[in-house]
């Protein structure tokens, strides 16, 4: 390696790293913020923090690492400008492109890297994470009853409360609870009302004693009779004092590496992301021919398919059949039978319009699943070329506006960024509903920015500037001029 090669790349490297350090550093802190309601008040040990945060920190670099390379290229070959060094490069026959060679092929086995680091160690990080998190969430039951909306405790309650107060949120105010029955299918049969409750458990205990005050309880009586149940019986009584005991076996269960039956779309490398878009893909189709073969069938179809292809329609005229090629089939029968038939029409057209909208919310759901696979697999792709790119685009502007430091190219790299992330965010937005390809959505933003790269490349090669106006008035000028 050359003396020049080896000063740029070092250089390079040394704001490298205390860019990404810094970048990293803050947006583990806006992790931080966006879930403390999650970390704070449940009584967790540091290294749980901290393993919170050591899993969350992979599936940050999809965002750091681009907005690092930007920033750095900015900053470097910014400075190399401002201090006329490379001027002196210029004066001794090196070349822009000669002098990025070295970071050139750094950046290219970076984003080689960058490709297996997102294709095995964020996927593993976000199951721990996702994990992490579900596991969590049962250390302290009383988090778990949220204030103001309903909160399900265990299989069998979900509660409802306007305020919490005391020692650890134990009392409890404007109580709403919805128990399931475990011998009914679905649905919320008992409803219970109470001004006010306690929340107590023994230390150790498994379970969780909730004493409710002054309230009521109603229950739906299930009958047999189909003419009782018509009525719609159900029991009504008042208390002074009810307690519920509640299991709280899994609450109490602090294993945060219990493994949960999780599935992301995140949690899956390359290989398996085409495995489960190919196997979701022909479970889809396979769904939506089912579903259209039910409502031909249903809709009586079938029974007017000729398999020879051959249409004769006839009429009833004198005890015999006469052919009216203008004829429906509906004129066969009389007037009484026909209004029947066209009621009957009508009610089987109304039952297939209900469950064909009824499907399409399913339908709808599971094509934002399948696209929201078919973004995971390309944005595993995207990410090391967008490496390429951003340095492309941001070296050359750092020689162009010839600013070093962390003022004006850390202003225009949170620009040039946040430009090309809404871009993806809003593209990839569009994808998930199916309004965009996912395929365009995932490379959207990377092809914006590419022919971005190409003219700031060649802007700075050719010792121009981002806009010439001495050039452009001169055009304006010479328009003018041709016009006299």
């Amino acid at each position: 390696m050359k003396v020049l090669d080896k000063y740029i790349l070092t250089t390079y490297l040394k704001s490298f790293f205390s860019v990404f350090i810094i970048l990293m550093f803050i947006f583990i802190l806006q992790s931080v913020w966006l879930y403390i309601s999650e970390l704070a008040g449940r009584g967790l040990d540091l290294i749980i923090v901290l393993k919170f945060l050591w899993y969350v920190s992979p599936r940050l670099i999809p965002l750091v690492l681009p907005l690092t390379i930007l920033v750095t290229s900015l900053m470097v070959f910014g400075g190399f400008s401002e201090n006329y060094e490379f001027a002196a490069m210029k004066s001794t026959g090196i070349s822009l492109q000669r002098a990025m060679r070295s970071l050139t092929v750094f950046i290219v086995l970076l984003s080689v890297l960058v490709f297996f680091f997102a294709n095995n160690v964020i996927p593993y990080s976000e199951y721990k994470w996702l994990n992490l998190r579900r596991n969590i969430q049962q250390f302290k039951p009383s988090m778990a009853i949220a204030e103001g909306q309903f909160s399900q405790i265990g299989d069998s309650f979900n509660i409802k409360v306007d305020e919490k107060s005391g020692d650890n949120d134990r009392f409890l105010s404007n109580i709403v609870i919805h128990q399931k029955d475990a011998k009914r299918i679905s649905g919320n049969h008992t409803v219970i009302i109470a001004d006010n409750g306690e929340l107590t458990s023994e230390e150790g205990s498994n379970t969780l004693s909730l004493v409710l005050k002054d309230g009521n309880y109603y229950s739906e009586v299930q009958s047999k009779d189909p003419k009782r149940r018509k009525k719609e019986p159900f029991v009504r009584s008042y208390f002074e004092e009810y307690i519920i005991n509640i299991d709280l076996t899994e609450f109490n269960n602090k294993d945060v590496e219990k493994e949960n039956k999780l599935n992301n779309q995140n949690m899956f490398n390359a290989d398996e992301l085409r495995a489960e878009i190919d196997s979701q893909s022909q479970r889809y189709t396979n769904t939506i021919k089912a579903f259209s073969n039910n409502m031909y069938y249903r809709a009586g179809m079938a029974k007017f398919h000729d398999k020879s292809k051959k249409s004769v329609i006839f009429s009833k005229s004198n005890d015999s059949l006469v052919f009216k090629p203008t004829d429906t089939l509906i004129n066969l029968f009389n007037e009484k039978h026909q209004a029947s038939i066209v009621k009957l029409a009508l009610n089987n057209i109304k039952s297939t319009l209900q469950s064909v909208n009824s499907k399409k919310k399913e339908y709808i759901l599971k094509t934002k699943r399948l696209n929201k696979f078919e973004i995971a697999l390309h944005d595993k792709y995207v990410l090391p070329i967008a490496c390429i790119i951003l340095f492309f685009v941001g070296a050359p502007l750092g020689a162009i506006i010839r600013k070093g430091g962390l003022g004006m190219p850390m202003v225009v790299a949170i620009l040039l960024f946040l430009t090309y992330h809404f871009i993806g965010i809003f593209a990839k937005n569009s994808a998930e509903d199916g309004t965009l390809s996912p395929i365009i959505a995932s490379w959207m933003s990377t092809i914006i920015m590419l022919p971005l790269g190409v003219w700031l490349t060649h802007r700075a090669t050719t010792d121009q500037g981002i806009f010439d106006m001495g050039a452009f008035m001169e055009r304006i000028t010479n328009l003018f001029k041709k016009k006299e």
